[in-house]
């Protein structure tokens, strides 16, 4: 699910008028093969467009704000493919609102040694047009991504599709809209903050609709939207006996699939990216929606329980930047410790919604009793997830600004069964061990609530930090408190600073 059909990025080239018109159409036919590469590339989640030549500040100028105006637009890749004197981009890039990346390339691989003259030498002048561009970049202080190399190799067409997944996910962002069912759980600090101020400084919404406004809607659904939706799950999981169309609590299993239907509806119909609910505040809901919630993260929507809207923003940007690619992302919570032999690992869960695009592959759909909610059991979809790298994702509040936070960890497989756990789980092993790691996000003061994603590595993160302008501190394998504390010290003299008196 992404803000626009198919996403644009935009390319532009600059250059001059000295050198002759004949220069310029060579300028202009050897861009458009560059962007035809990169449009072409499997790494690029997006239309590349190519622009006119632009020669003079007024072009300039009205490329920026078009590309300002049009929401198809995530991002802007620059190029100066001779010389261009940077005076002339003051007014555009003063004025350019999307994220910007400067791509330093040249159209020839290598020099041709035995050939070269001065004509090829005007033509070809990314070396120092670039540099050019670049100073005044950096004299505007333009915050902007840097690609250098050859723009057909994979590895340079990789790093451009890795910033043009967060170009998408900044977009998703800018206009997204957050529904919560009630408010967050009470007297819990991490999963409060400024929804006026988010909405300020990232661009989503996060507004509150009354739990009767959704039971409204799911009791609407009709007996065939049920019937669908229990024919789904029982082609796609192993539903478990007393769940089946003869078993003893069949009618819960239509429960579950009449609260999808209607949460599926009320977010279709409000244009909604992502929700919360709590079970502290259920209405007249019979099930706190378990399934339900677990298919629509599958299907690219965000979620965060217990009226966390942070950690459902967070789940919708990871689903945007990974979008075609193999893995899953899903809401997350540290759960408990494994401090024993071989290894320490956390047990990462929640009460029933995690989701099954990090499955190992079997998937059981079960009812087990809740003890917190006050309703009836509700249906649950239960496995552990798949192993391999991943990252996770905490966003806190802190008052002043916002701070992600990223974990990079290694999912493996449980230690032994685990027959009697009715949810969905993932173990994990942080790098560089669970007590560097945990005492580094401690200190960062970062959320319990999280989104654990197997798609994505940590770079794509760091471009959408870069992006949207928000601190982004990192734990790896290279990671120690002393220096991490450091840093965290550094940042905040930095974002005071930063943010003026």
């Amino acid at each position: 699910m992404t803000t626009a059909p198919q996403p644009e990025i935009w390319f532009l080239t600059g250059s001059q008028g000295l050198y002759g018109e004949d220069v310029l159409t060579q300028v202009a036919d050897q861009s458009r093969q560059v962007s035809d590469r990169l449009g072409a590339s499997p790494d690029i989640p997006a239309a590349v467009v190519a622009k006119p030549v632009l020669t003079d500040a007024a072009a300039i100028r009205s490329v920026m704000l078009a590309a300002n105006a049009d929401d198809a637009c995530v991002g802007v890749i620059a190029w100066m493919h001779t010389f261009s004197p940077a005076k002339m981009w003051i007014a555009g890039l003063e004025l350019l609102a999307k994220p910007f990346l400067h791509l330093h390339t040249q159209y020839n691989r290598e020099i041709p040694w035995a050939d070269i003259d001065m004509d090829f030498m005007n033509l070809n002048q990314a070396a120092h047009g670039d540099r050019e561009f670049e100073f005044i970049a950096a004299r505007l202080r333009l915050e902007r991504k840097v690609v250098v190399g050859h723009w057909g190799d994979t590895a340079v067409q990789a790093e451009i599709g890795t910033w043009t997944r967060a170009a998408c996910a900044k977009a998703d962002w800018a206009d997204g809209k957050i529904a919560r069912f009630g408010d967050n759980m009470r007297e819990v600090a991490v999963t409060d903050g400024d929804k006026v101020e988010a909405q300020r400084r990232l661009g989503f919404s996060v507004n509150t609709w009354g739990v009767g406004d959704l039971v409204a809607v799911v009791n609407d659904a009709t007996d065939a939207d049920v019937d669908d939706l229990v024919g789904q799950y029982l082609d796609e999981y192993d539903v478990a006996a007393d769940l089946r169309p003869d078993g003893e609590r069949r009618a819960e299993l239509r429960v579950a699939a009449r609260i999808e239907a209607g949460l599926r509806a009320f977010l279709e119909d409000g244009g909604f990216g992502a929700f919360t609910d709590t079970f502290e505040d259920l209405g007249e809901l019979r099930q706190l929606p378990g399934i339900a919630v677990q298919r629509l993260m599958a299907d690219g929507y965000g979620f965060g329980a217990e009226g966390d809207w942070k950690a459902g923003a967070l789940v919708r940007i990871l689903k945007v930047m990974a979008e075609g690619l193999p893995g899953g992302t899903s809401f997350m919570e540290d759960y408990t410790y494994h401090l024993g032999d071989p290894v320490p690992e956390v047990l990462g869960a929640h009460m029933l919604e995690v989701c099954p695009s990090i499955a190992n592959g079997h998937v059981s759909c079960e009812i087990h009793p809740l003890s917190i909610g006050g309703r009836s059991d509700p249906v649950r979809l239960v496995f552990d997830a798949a192993p391999g790298p991943a990252v996770i994702l905490g966003l806190a509040d802190l008052g002043r600004r916002f701070r992600l936070i990223s974990s990079t960890v290694d999912i493996v497989e449980p230690d032994a069964p685990l027959p009697l756990l009715p949810v969905a789980r993932a173990v994990w092993r942080p790098r560089p061990d669970l007590a560097t790691a945990a005492e580094a996000w401690l200190t960062a003061g970062g959320p319990h609530h999280t989104a654990l994603t197997t798609a994505i590595p940590v770079e794509p993160i760091e471009d959408f930090a870069e992006i949207a302008d928000i601190e982004l501190v990192s734990i790896d394998a290279a990671t120690t408190v002393p220096a991490f504390r450091k840093e965290l010290r550094w940042n905040q003299a930095y974002y005071h600073l930063r943010g003026g008196i």
